[in-house]
């Protein structure tokens, strides 16, 4: 790890190599294409197919499904349970905050118009496989769609090669609410639930983060169905002075490193001495992590350290970078806060460990990357509520709105539009 200044143009070169946005290569686009035509086609065959290829397990086409004797047999000890309520808790009372709710008002010629928010009726969460079972994703997508009321919460996830899913996870799906257990994953999960097959029935919405063939199913099949947002690979950014506390930054940037893959860690102070003791942290802290080789490679490829000039250039930085995790650690938290403007989540604090975020405190741990904080923002409640806008009119509001309406439907050639108010106006 190489410490930077922001004008260097190693540091411009660095950012720029990076994939942040997950941007998919000629051969991935070209097999999600074929997998969604497959699946469109074919539809359960090639859910059976594809997970044979892809994740060597074989399946019959009546098991593509989490059956109800599965889900009872499912047992986790005590701590497990204790966890994932402790989670789900904390997620759903937040989630409840940010639910949007009715209004009306009448607006200048007298007719009431407002906005009715109902949950979606079917929505499906994709939860990654791979390496662990992501049981805090599951919490953090379907926790979200149980708080919002949504009755039908289909998820997605791959099974092992033995056609069964790990019951830490099962577990976490069925206190989230989840309604069905498809377990299927990769970019085929993702076509059966926008497009639908004999087996799944189709989604409204989709939700959820993971691997690049995932998120480029997503971005081929907006419009299909609606999509959340395209998160890619995971990343911090720590933004602190120097009353930062070496041991937790560099825990911090190593919790996310942790990730592996395309990860991008970063840290950002004005104090030269913070840096070395940071730097002298990492190697200490590094020797006694299990995924210290995956570590060592994200340290490598995709970690940046910024020495600035002060705290305004460093908040600069940070808003210019957009990272999907901010830490804050100031002295005048309060002056800075206020001009943070494109994080996906931010840690004020010395106290405030991105994996208490990532497991516990609440808001979700599905986040804008790649810089998209600027337009996104993270998973919300209400985006599992559908908007629908209401407009009523009496006589009175009729004959008010009837002159500026006429004049439109003369201005667009849409005299039909004009006679459809005015003979309301009239009788």
């Amino acid at each position: 790890m190489k410490v930077l200044g922001y004008r260097d143009a190693e540091y411009a070169s660095f950012v720029k190599r990076l994939n942040r946005r997950a941007l998919p290569t000629h051969d991935v686009r070209d097999l999600v294409e074929q997998i969604i035509s497959e699946v469109a086609e074919k539809g359960d065959k090639a859910l059976v197919a594809y997970a044979k290829r892809f994740d060597n397990v074989v399946l019959q086409e009546k098991q593509l499904f989490v059956t109800a004797e599965e889900l009872a047999a499912v047992k986790v000890a005590p701590a497990t349970r204790k966890a994932v309520a402790a989670s789900l808790k904390n997620i759903i009372a937040f989630a409840k905050r940010g639910l949007r709710k009715d209004w009306s008002m009448l607006n200048h010629e007298g007719a009431r118009i407002g906005e009715r928010f109902q949950p979606f009726d079917r929505v499906g969460v994709y939860v990654p496989g791979g390496k662990a079972p992501l049981v805090s994703t599951a919490l953090m997508t379907a926790g979200f769609a149980k708080a919002a009321g949504v009755p039908e919460i289909l998820a997605a996830t791959p099974c092992g090669p033995d056609g069964t899913v790990n019951p830490e996870l099962l577990y976490a799906l069925k206190a989230a609410g989840v309604t069905e257990i498809l377990k299927i994953g990769g970019a085929q999960a993702i076509a059966a639930m926008a497009l639908g097959t004999k087996s799944v029935k189709p989604v409204d919405r989709l939700f959820g983060p993971g691997n690049r063939f995932v998120v480029e199913a997503k971005r081929q099949l907006f419009g299909a169905v609606s999509i959340d947002l395209l998160p890619g690979p995971s990343e911090i950014l720590i933004v602190a002075d120097k009353t930062g506390n070496p041991d937790y930054i560099a825990a911090d940037l190593l919790a996310q490193a942790e990730h592996g893959g395309d990860s991008v860690i970063g840290f950002v102070t004005d104090s030269k001495a913070l840096v070395g003791k940071v730097l002298k942290a990492i190697e200490r802290q590094l020797e006694t992590l299990s995924r210290a080789r995956y570590i060592r490679e994200v340290l490598k490829q995709a970690t940046f350290i910024l020495q600035v000039k002060n705290m305004a250039e460093a908040i600069d930085i940070a808003n210019d970078f957009a990272a999907e995790h901010v830490s804050l650690i100031a002295a005048d938290e309060r002056k800075w806060l206020p001009l943070l403007r494109t994080a996906g989540a931010i840690y004020l604090g010395n106290d405030s460990p991105v994996a208490v975020g990532d497991f516990l405190a609440g808001p979700s741990h599905t986040l804008p990357t790649g810089g998209s904080g600027r337009s996104f923002s993270g998973l919300r409640a209400d985006q599992f509520q559908r908007r629908t806008s209401i407009v009523k009119l009496n006589k009175s509001a009729v004959k008010k709105s009837l002159a500026a309406v006429e004049e439109f439907a003369r201005i667009e050639g849409l005299d039909a539009h004009g006679r459809s108010t005015a003979i309301r106006a009239e009788g």
